[in-house]
């Protein structure tokens, strides 16, 4: 066995991942997610063990929810990915695809992809646990629009890192909602989250939306005003991830990196 070669190739590794932030912060914010956000739980029931009267209801329903999230973003990261690992995405351009177009068609896909997923979950809710989340009633449709929304968003902030960086920015695609995850407050009240976090939850739809969905399961209640302020802020960041899209590819292919984008 050569150390030289040993040491050659440990060096080949290591100034990769010097060399790439993503990697970098891909290896520092799983364990310090999970973390924070179990502690933030885990700080809720231990401070407030009464605060849910069907807590198997409530926690499962925000989880079915935060799934929802979860899956439409994750849809969108890989039609895209699925792209560039192919290294077809210049190809489309053949046909000819406008930009919009191409984003039109990942987010209608990206929803087959999600439902396709989630539906077999809610189903089996009921006779395994007793639990359906039907009983949010109307406003259970304008909670997953705006999920959705979000998550397509989500899709379009990570799908212009991959065009700006590459296959390197890939890792963030998987964690970009984990990362969120301690605060948009899905299993306890944004209350829990020490003062200088809350500044920052309070810009995130995701608050509003499962604040308004432990509103209804716990007090019966639908409040409005959290869903116009979730579609307010949806909008905004929808605008700016489309812009950031349109920009990201422009400079793309003005340095010729497009050609060059995958596996």
């Amino acid at each position: 066995m050569s150390f030289n070669r040993v040491y050659g190739l440990f060096l080949r590794h290591f100034f990769l991942i010097k060399g790439s932030l993503p990697r970098i912060l891909d290896l520092i914010y799983w364990p310090t997610i999970q973390i924070i956000l179990w502690g933030f739980i885990s700080k809720f029931f231990s401070a407030y063990s009464d605060y849910y009267n069907n807590t198997i209801g409530v926690i499962l329903t925000c989880a079915i929810l935060y799934d929802f999230l979860f899956r439409s973003s994750i849809s969108f990261n890989m039609l895209f990915l699925e792209e560039i690992w192919s290294r077809n995405f210049t190809n489309l351009f053949i046909a000819p695809l406008r930009i919009s177009e191409i984003i039109i068609s990942l987010v209608f896909t990206a929803l087959i992809r999600t439902l396709i997923g989630l539906v077999p979950a809610i189903l089996i809710t009921s006779p395994l646990f007793g639990i359906s989340i039907l009983t949010l009633g109307i406003p259970l449709f304008f909670l997953f629009l705006s999920l959705y929304i979000f998550g397509i968003t989500l899709g379009l902030f990570v799908s212009s890192g991959l065009l700006r960086y590459g296959p390197a920015f890939e890792n963030i695609a998987w964690s970009s909602l984990f990362l969120l995850a301690p605060l948009g407050c899905i299993y306890y009240p944004i209350e829990i989250l020490p003062v200088f976090f809350q500044n920052f939850a309070k810009i995130l739809p995701l608050v509003y939306i499962f604040e308004e969905t432990r509103s209804i399961l716990v007090n019966q209640s639908v409040n409005y005003s959290n869903l116009k302020i979730a579609f307010g802020l949806n909008a905004f960041y929808l605008t700016i991830g489309i812009l950031l899209f349109y920009t990201s590819f422009g400079q793309a292919r003005k340095k010729g990196s497009l050609i060059n984008i995958g596996e």
